[in-house]
Parts: C-alpha cells; structure tokens; sequence
C-alpha cells in the first residue's frame, strides 16, 4: 500500500515537472494534457488521476514554485543584526532576481490565461501569498534594522522594499525579453542599487 502511495506521489511530482519543461520550450499558452502526457509517458487518463483538468494541473505548478521565493525573505530575516545591512540586502535581492528569472515566462503567460490566472489569484488569497510578501519581508528587514540603528530612521522601508523587488522582477523580465543578460553584470548592479537604498536621504 505505501508502494502504491509513493509510486501516485511520484508520477504527480513528474507530471508537474513535465508541465514546467514544456512551458518553458512551448509558453504557458502552448502546453496541453496531451503533451504533457506524452512527456510523462502515461495516458492522457493517468493525469485525472491527480488532477480534474489543465487548469487544476497548471495551478498546481505554479503553487509548487512558491516556496523557493520564500527562502531569501527566511534568509534576511534571520539576518537581523547580523553582518551588513548592505550584504542583508544584497543577498536577499539576488534571491528574488533568481527566483523572477527562472519564472518570468511563466507568470507573463498567466495574462493569457484568464481562467488560470484568476484561479491562480483566488489561490493566493486563500494561502495569504502573493508577491506583495516579498515588498513586505524587505521593509520589515529594513524596519529592525532600523529599531537597532543600523539603517537612517529617515529611510522610508515600504518604498525601498518597493523599489528593490520591482528592480529585480524588471531585470528578470528585460533579459528574458531580449534573451541576452544586461549590463553591468547583476552582482555590481545589486550592489550599487542596494547602496542607492541604503543612501542617507
């Protein structure tokens, strides 16, 4: 029986990642039960077995990519007081271009997808997730940096978190879009933007 039980887990864990190779090679739009089925191996059935439909499949390959962007904000948060708040910032920022960058394509996609994207929105809400957390986790660092003395009290938190998270997603979202890296390499550029933040007003 627990054969049986992990063999399921197992062909669901396939059947997502074949639903994310696809998107990436075809676009959200362009990946289909059939496709997915062929890259799995299985029947176009097999996969109701695990989901009632290509939105339900979709959602769920979207949800299963949300904990990686939690790992910086556990990251910066643990970070309080602790080495700089400009290699705080620096790491945490690198982690939400990481994460933009490899899903960009992805979330892109959902505009097209109305039927998925409004699922993918009621899912969210329900979970209390969204990318709103990740303008909050960074302004909540800045904050308790800012309750030791570390950061200027005159620095605006919310706006900064702002302005980070939105520089990273749009480096993500131009390169993918002219599928070449811009200039200067990401490393110095999150170094200066996060110096820029960190600037006394």
């Amino acid at each position: 029986m627990a054969k049986k039980t992990a063999k399921k887990i197992n062909r669901r864990s396939e059947i997502l990642q074949a639903a994310q190779k696809l998107m990436v090679e075809k676009g959200l739009t362009g990946v289909t039960t059939r496709q997915i089925s062929r890259e799995v191996g299985c029947s176009e059935g097999a996969l109701y077995v695990h989901f009632k439909g290509r939105v339900e499949l979709l959602l769920a390959m979207l949800e299963e990519s949300l904990p990686d962007m939690l790992e910086p904000f556990r990251a910066v948060e643990e970070a309080v007081g602790r080495n700089t708040p400009q290699a705080n910032l620096e790491m945490a920022v690198t982690g939400i271009y990481k994460f933009q960058t490899r899903l960009a394509p992805l979330f892109a996609g959902l505009f097209a997808e109305p039927k998925l994207l409004l699922a993918f929105r009621r899912s969210l809400s329900s979970q209390n997730k969204g990318p709103h957390l990740s303008i909050g986790a960074v302004a909540s660092y800045i904050e308790a940096e800012q309750k030791i003395g570390r950061i200027s009290s005159q620095l605006d938190a919310k706006v900064s978190g702002q302005l980070l998270v939105a520089s990273a997603f749009f480096r993500a979202f131009v390169e993918h879009f002219f599928d070449k890296p811009m200039q200067p390499p990401w490393s110095n550029f999150a170094k200066e933007l996060v110096a820029i933040v960190l600037a006394k007003p």
